[in-house]
């Protein structure tokens, strides 16, 4: 699991929901804590894994998820993020926002956060 680029708490129980806080695609690779290499997809997509950790830890599974929040830099890569999201989270479609944003945490390009019931 990663480690917090922040104060905060990544993920918060209160009663029966999960709060998952913005997770970007800090990977565990070569340089531990620097973002995944390989531009949007690599980023998505470790970005949503380290999602599925938190959510994992805390005795729940994606299809447990009920709300996400998306934050992008570049609408441009609103289609690519589709297919990313679709393929982390197969046929379980929670409700979902988008957000375009000037600028994420340590230069991230993608970051999500995750609403859970686990009642």
């Amino acid at each position: 699991m990663t480690t917090p680029v922040g104060p905060y708490t990544p993920v918060v129980r209160a009663g029966d929901l999960l709060f998952v806080s913005g997770q970007v695609g800090i990977a565990d690779g070569p340089v531990a804590g620097s973002l995944a290499e390989g531009g949007f997809g690599a980023q998505a997509a470790q970005a949503l894994a380290n999602l599925r950790t938190q959510v994992e830890a805390n005795g729940a599974t994606l299809d447990q998820v009920v709300k996400t929040t998306v934050f992008l830099t570049d609408m441009g890569n609103f289609a690519a993020m589709n297919e990313i999201y679709c393929e982390a989270f197969g046929d379980h479609r929670p409700a979902r926002s988008c957000v375009a944003v000037a600028a994420l945490p340590i230069g991230a390009i993608f970051e999500v956060e995750a609403i859970v019931n686990v009642g």
